[in-house]
């Protein structure tokens, strides 16, 4: 088997290489950057330059492969200019499409977000899964709308085997830029010192890899799947961080209508702009794996093995403060 994967210098993308890499295949692994090899410089992979905006890249890049794994998606952070974030991310997803369609690659395996299935959390909700959808607009948020306009374009795809796969919030090695990893990052050095009530689905790069690899084989066409792992509080998740350093923080408990209030007020200054991800936390919420756990034998590892992980990768295994 050959496989191209687009975003292999980034986290998931570099998990999928590795989980690739193990099953025995070829990766073709694109790159913009030709001296970037994320975190798996040390993988016998074949490098490819490609770029997003540049259709004729993607196709060089996917010739000869049966399988294309996209990881590499548009990531909108300004909510002020949403409708050209989803006009920009759509063209995007379509030259990737298209790309596929020359290249003649059989199966597509789209790595899209938590966020096409998000709901407005309320305490006692049901876990959601791949019968919810975003509702366009509830968010106020680039992000959010441009990840829905991405799947919807993939999914209707219907002359390419597309199978779109959601991962919730994911930690572990390999999180180089970081991303969600700044949470245990910062955790453990000591510098979050609040929380606020929350329930985040964490996990680990690794086991979202292995379902990628295995969607492949046993995904249906059409069909999305949510990869996650473990519901948790926001303090549960950072009371596993203090408890794999073998530490004990105090932390200051904020309301939610505080955090509300602050991103009311961050929103209105033209000159601050906060990390989409914290603008909507109150889309944040429990979800299940049950579909891809049935489909694809999706596992998720114990949360602490993931994080202690992760505190090793970021070179942050000991007590710090």
């Amino acid at each position: 088997m050959r496989c191209c994967i687009l975003g292999a210098t980034g986290f998931i993308g570099g998990q999928i290489a590795r989980a690739a890499v193990a099953r025995g295949w070829r990766v073709r692994a694109a790159r913009r950057h030709l001296a970037n090899t994320g975190a798996i410089g040390d993988l016998p992979v074949e490098w490819a330059q490609a770029d997003l905006r540049d259709a004729r890249s993607l196709v060089v890049a996917m010739r000869d492969c049966e399988v294309l794994f996209h990881a590499a998606a548009a990531y909108p952070q300004d909510f002020r200019h949403i409708e050209r974030a989803v006009a920009e991310a759509s063209a995007e997803m379509q030259r990737v499409l298209d790309a596929a369609r020359e290249a003649g690659v059989r199966r597509v395996i789209y790595t899209s977000s938590l966020t096409t299935l998000a709901q407005r959390f309320t305490p006692g909700m049901r876990p959601l899964d791949e019968s919810d959808f975003y509702t366009p607009g509830a968010a106020r948020s680039a992000y959010y709308e441009a990840k829905l306009a991405m799947e919807r374009l993939a999914l209707a795809a219907r002359d390419l085997e597309v199978v779109a796969l959601l991962p919730t919030a994911v930690f572990g090695p390999g999180d180089v830029k970081p991303t969600t990893g700044l949470v245990i990052r910062e955790a453990a050095r000591g510098r979050i010192p609040i929380y606020f009530d929350a329930v985040v689905n964490c996990v680990d790069g690794r086991d979202v890899a292995a379902s990628h690899v295995t969607a492949t084989e046993r995904g249906r066409p059409g069909e999305r799947y949510v990869l996650g792992g473990h519901n948790l509080t926001m303090r549960e998740l950072l009371e596993t961080v203090d408890r794999c350093q073998g530490v004990r923080r105090r932390r200051l408990r904020v309301p939610r209508g505080l955090v509300r209030a602050s991103i009311r007020l961050a929103d209105a200054l033209p000159f601050v702009s906060l990390p989409e991800h914290i603008r909507t936390f109150e889309f944040w919420g429990p979800v299940s794996s049950r579909k891809a756990e049935v489909e694809l034998g999706h596992v998720a590892r114990p949360f602490e093995e993931t994080v202690r992980d992760a505190l090793a990768w970021f070179g942050l295994s000991g007590a710090i403060g």
